[in-house]
């Protein structure tokens, strides 16, 4: 019986300490032009690190996600416009941390953006993992 609750007391430990190690983050699903992919984010001290991605050839997705200080703690989406000038944000979207997923299109909910000068449309929602 004692072997049985040392092993038991093993495994709660090292799924305590698996648990640990794991790091929530941030999947936005970015459909343009009839392809969708996934922009990953994981917590950032200072949102000005953070890099958008190229979706397309005109689009650019950024996802900032700071969990620390708390009276900080948000999640930033903003979409730009590649533009020859450099980029311009069209669409900028702001969540509270800590936040639940809804049951459809995660947190964020389905969202369109649309680039006026090329009429282009871009799609996307996001979810925690």
């Amino acid at each position: 019986m004692a072997r049985i609750i040392k092993h038991l007391i093993a495994s709660a430990t090292l799924l305590a300490l698996s648990g640990a190690t794991l790091a929530e983050s941030v999947v936005c699903h970015v459909s343009y032009g009839g392809t969708t992919q996934q922009v990953e984010a994981l917590p950032v001290s200072s949102p000005y690190r953070v890099s958008p991605v190229a979706i397309g050839s005109y689009f650019l997705f950024r996802i900032v996600f700071q969990k620390e200080p708390a009276d900080l703690a948000n999640i930033k989406l903003y979409t730009y416009a590649d533009r020859d000038s450099g980029p311009v944000i069209i669409h900028q979207a702001s969540y509270a941390y800590p936040l639940v997923n809804a049951a459809v299109n995660g947190f964020s909910g389905l969202n369109y953006v649309y680039e006026p000068v090329r009429d282009g449309e871009l799609q996307y929602w996001c979810e925690t993992k």
